[in-house]
C-alpha cells in the first residue's frame, strides 16, 4: 500500500491486525500483513487513485496542495495517505466481512477517491471536505456491513460529501439508500433553489416533492408554468396538487392555449385585479395587448419601489420586450426604405410611455433611423416635450438604459434640454452615474460606460460633468470603504480618462487587462504561424447574396478558395503570411441546413485542433446569439456587425474573455463591411498586428459612407472594456454546482 511504512502511528494497528490476515500462499503486505492474491488488484486500484489525487495539483509528489496554507495541505495529504491506508487495513482486517464485501468496499473506496479527484476543480466537490468524505465513507461501510441504513452517515454532512460517498456505487441495495439519496436532493435544492424544478424533473419520486414545489413556486413561477405543461412524472405531480391556490392557478394557465398570454399578469390575476376574460379581450388586438403589458409593467414597478415585488415581474418584462420587438420594431425596421408616414404608421397609436418601452427594451435591435426619425421624436411630442415628466410617470424604470441609448443615438443633449432647469438635468445625471455599487450585476455600470463614449464625441461639457461625478462617487465609496464601489468607479474613471488621448492612460497597466488599442500579430497565430479566421453565414436571402460578394473579395493571385466541401469553403492566402478563412455555406435556413453546416464546421475545427482567433458574424442581429454559441473560445477579434446591448457583449466575453469586439448600432452595410474585411485580411496577410486607432482612420477613409459612425471600434467599446476590467478585479466567478441526478 502506498506509503504505509512511512506512518509509524499505524505500526501497533498493523501488528494487532496481522494475526488474522495471514494465509499460506498469499503475498506479504507491509509489516507482515497478508493480502490475499485475489484482492491485491483491488488494493492496487486504491493505491493508484491515491497517487493520482496527489498528482492532481500539478506536482507528482507525496503532497496534495490545495493552496498556500501548509497546515491545510498537510491535513489533506494525511487524509489521502493515512486515512485511506487505515481504511484499507480496516476493510482487510474485518473478520465479519467475506471476500465479496471486502472487494465491494475496496472498489467503492477507489471510486470515491476518483470522484473527488475528477470533480474538485469544477467545484462540485470542496477539496477541503476530503477528510470528511473518507470518514463518512468509513461510517457508511460500518453501517452497511451490518445491514443498517447508511443515511445517518450522511445526514448532517455537506451535500458534496454525501455525493462523493454515493459515488462509490456500491450502496444501491442498502436499506437506507433511498432516504440518503432523497436527503441529498433536498440539500441540493436548499443550496440552489433556482434549480429545484430541473432537479425534481430528474427525481420526481422523492417523498417531499409536493412540499418543495409549493415552497419554491412563487419564487420561480416561470419554471412552475413550464414544468406544469410537461407530460411526465413531474408535470403529473404538479397538476395533482390541490391544496395550493397559486399552484392551481398556474396549472390552469398551463392547460390553456392562451397560457403564455396570461402568465405575465399572474400576480394581478391572483389578487383579483384582472380576469382571464379581460386578458382574452385585449389579446385579440396587438396594440391593446401591448398597452395592457405596459400598464402592468408600470403597476409592478411602482409596487417594487414600495418593497412589494410582483410575481412573474421578470416574465412580464420579457413578454413586453418580445411584443415591442415582434409587433412594432421589426415592422418599422423592415420598412426603412419607405416614406416615414408609411414606415411609422403602426406606432402612431402608442402613448409616450408605450414608445419609451418600445425603445429601451429593443436596445441593440432598433435601427438608428427607426429611433431618431420615428420613436424618439414621436415619444417626446406625446410627452409634451418634457423629459422630466416622462421619466417621473415611468417611476424612472430602465432610465439608465434609456440615457445610454439616447447618448448612443446623439439625442441625450436634446432630451436633457427639455428639463425645466440645468439643475434638474444635472440631478438626473447624478442619479445615472451614482449608486452603481448597489446595482445587481454589471448592466447598469455597462450603460454608464457605453454612454460616455458617445457623450464625449458630441457634448464635451456634459462629458466633463459625468467624469467629475464618477470621481466624486469613487471618493464617496473610498470613504465608506465599499470595495465593490471603489472597483466600479476606479474602472470608470480610468476608462473615461483614457478616452482623452492627451491623458496617455495605459489601461493595460492601470486595470491589468490585455491591450485595448492593439492586437499583436503573434497573438493571432498558431504554432505553425497561421492566422485562422471563421466566418458565420446564414441561409436567408440576405445571407445568400452576401456570401457571393464575400467570395469575390479574395481573388487570385493572393488567395485561393476550396469549395469542395458541401458545407463550407476554405480560403487560403497564397502570398505573404499564411491566413486561412473557414466560412460555412449559407444553406437553406428554413430546413436548418445552415445551422447543420455551422455545427459540422465547428466539429471539424475542434477535431483537427484548429483554433480560430478571428470570428466574423455575417447576419442579422437575431442570428447573433447563434454565432456566439458556436464561436471558438480562442477568438481574439470578434466582428459582430449589427450587435448591441449588454447581454450580447457579456455573452461574447464569457466565451472569450480577451476578445476585441467590433459592433454596430445599425444593420451591417456591405459598403462598410467589405473594406473592413479587406483591410483586416491584408494586414494579417502582410504579417501586421492590428493597431486600432490608425486602423480605424484608414478604415474610415475606405468606407466613408452614411452609417460608418454606427460602427464601434474595440477601444471605444467601453462597456466591453468595463466588463473585462471588473472581472479581472474581482477574480473568477463562483460556480454554484451542477444539477443533481440520483
Amino acid at each position: 500500500m502506498t506509503s504505509i511504512l512511512r506512518h509509524t502511528a499505524l505500526i501497533a494497528l498493523v501488528q494487532l491486525l496481522s494475526l488474522g490476515l495471514q494465509a499460506q500462499g498469499d503475498s506479504a503486505g507491509p509489516s507482515g500483513i497478508r493480502i490475499p492474491k485475489n484482492r491485491e488488484l483491488f488494493h492496487d486500484q486504491v493505491d493508484k487513485e491515491q497517487t493520482a489525487i496527489l498528482a492532481s495539483d500539478g506536482k507528482s509528489d507525496s503532497v496534495l496542495a490545495a493552496g498556500s496554507n501548509e497546515e491545510i495541505n498537510l491535513l489533506l495529504t494525511a487524509a489521502v495517505l493515512r486515512k485511506v491506508d487505515e481504511l484499507q487495513l480496516e476493510i482487510e482486517a474485518d473478520s465479519l466481512s467475506d471476500h465479496r464485501l471486502k472487494v465491494n468496499y475496496l472498489t467503492g473506496l477507489s471510486s470515491v477517491l476518483r470522484y473527488v479527484r475528477q470533480n474538485y476543480r469544477t467545484r462540485k466537490v470542496n477539496l477541503l471536505h476530503l477528510p470528511e468524505v473518507i470518514d463518512a465513507y468509513s461510517q457508511a461501510i460500518a453501517l452497511d456491513r451490518n445491514n443498517n441504513s447508511i443515511a445517518p452517515a450522511l445526514g448532517s454532512r455537506p451535500y458534496d460529501v454525501g455525493m462523493a460517498v454515493l459515488a462509490a456505487g456500491i450502496f444501491s441495495r442498502n436499506p437506507g439508500y433511498t432516504k440518503a439519496s432523497e436527503d441529498l436532493v433536498l440539500k441540493y435544492c436548499t443550496l440552489y433553489p433556482s434549480r429545484t424544478f430541473v432537479t425534481l424533473n430528474s427525481n420526481p419520486g422523492v417523498s417531499y416533492a409536493d412540499s418543495l414545489i409549493k415552497a419554491v413556486a412563487k419564487k420561480y413561477p416561470g419554471q412552475l408554468y413550464t414544468y406544469a405543461q410537461a407530460y411526465n412524472a413531474l408535470g403529473n405531480r404538479i397538476r395533482s396538487i390541490n391544496d395550493d391556490e397559486f399552484v392551481k392557478t398556474v396549472v390552469r394557465m398551463s392547460k390553456s392555449k392562451s397560457g403564455q398570454q396570461y402568465f405575465p399578469f399572474l400576480d394581478n390575476i391572483g389578487r383579483g385585479k384582472i380576469s382571464f376574460e379581460e386578458i382574452d379581450a385585449a389579446e385579440k388586438d396587438s396594440v391593446q395587448y401591448y398597452r395592457l403589458l405596459v400598464k402592468t409593467q408600470l403597476d409592478y414597478k411602482q409596487r417594487a419601489m414600495n418593497g412589494d415585488t410582483a410575481l412573474a415581474f421578470r416574465e412580464l418584462t420579457g413578454k413586453l420586450e418580445k411584443k415591442a420587438k415582434d409587433v412594432f420594431v421589426t415592422t418599422i425596421n423592415g420598412l426603412h426604405n419607405e416614406r416615414d408616414e408609411v414606415r411609422f404608421r403602426c406606432i402612431q397609436p402608442l402613448s409616450a410611455t408605450e414608445l419609451y418601452y418600445l425603445a429601451v427594451l429593443t436596445d441593440g435591435l432598433i435601427y438608428t433611423s427607426s429611433y431618431t426619425n420615428g420613436v424618439y421624436p414621436l415619444m417626446m411630442k406625446k410627452a409634451g416635450n418634457r423629459g422630466d415628466s416622462l421619466l417621473m410617470s415611468l417611476s424612472f424604470d430602465h432610465y439608465r438604459k434609456f440615457i445610454s441609448q439616447a447618448a448612443a443615438y446623439n439625442k441625450l443633449g436634446n432630451f436633457l434640454s427639455t428639463f425645466p432647469s440645468h439643475d434638474d438635468a444635472t440631478d438626473l445625471m447624478k442619479a445615472f452615474v451614482g449608486g452603481l455599487e448597489k446595482s445587481e450585476g454589471l448592466e447598469d455600470g455597462v450603460d454608464v460606460a457605453d454612454s460616455y463614449a458617445s457623450i464625449i464625441e458630441t457634448n464635451k461639457t456634459l462629458a466633463s460633468e459625468v467624469l467629475s461625478l464618477v470621481q466624486d462617487n469613487y471618493q464617496r465609496n473610498a470613504d465608506m470603504n465599499n470595495e465593490k464601489g471603489v472597483v466600479i468607479y476606479n474602472i470608470l474613471n480610468k476608462l473615461f480618462l483614457s478616452a482623452d488621448s492627451t491623458k496617455n492612460i495605459d489601461l493595460t497597466k492601470e486595470l491589468g487587462i490585455p491591450p485595448v488599442y492593439n492586437v499583436p500579430f503573434n497573438s493571432l497565430t498558431n504554432e505553425k504561424g497561421e492566422v485562422v479566421m471563421q466566418v458565420f453565414f446564414y441561409g436567408d436571402k440576405d445571407g445568400t447574396n452576401i456570401f457571393v460578394g464575400f467570395q469575390n473579395m479574395f481573388p487570385a493571385p493572393n488567395w485561393t478558395i476550396d469549395r469542395s466541401n458541401p458545407q463550407w469553403i476554405t480560403i487560403r492566402s497564397v502570398k505573404g503570411k499564411p491566413v486561412i478563412i473557414y466560412a460555412n455555406k449559407p444553406l437553406p435556413e428554413e430546413t436548418g441546413e445552415d445551422d447543420k453546416a455551422q455545427q459540422a464546421l465547428g466539429a471539424y475545427l475542434e477535431n483537427n485542433n484548429i483554433n480560430p482567433t478571428v470570428t466574423i458574424h455575417r447576419g442579422h442581429s437575431y442570428f447573433a446569439n447563434s454565432t456566439i454559441a458556436y464561436m471558438a473560445p480562442s477568438s481574439k477579434v470578434v466582428f459582430m456587425g449589427s450587435c448591441g446591448g449588454f447581454h450580447l457583449i457579456d455573452s461574447i466575453l464569457r466565451k472569450s474573455e480577451d476578445a476585441h469586439i467590433i459592433a454596430s448600432k445599425q444593420i451591417g452595410k456591405t459598403a462598410i463591411n467589405k473594406p473592413f474585411f479587406q483591410l483586416l485580411t491584408e494586414k494579417l496577410r502582410n504579417g501586421n498586428g492590428i493597431d486600432w486607432i490608425p486602423f480605424w482612420k484608414e478604415f474610415k477613409g475606405k468606407a466613408a459612407v452614411e452609417g460608418f459612425e454606427d460602427y464601434i471600434p474595440p477601444y471605444k467599446n467601453l462597456g466591453a472594456i468595463f466588463i473585462k476590467a471588473y472581472k479581472k478585479a474581482i477574480g473568477p466567478e463562483d460556480d454554484d454546482g451542477q444539477v443533481t441526478r440520483l
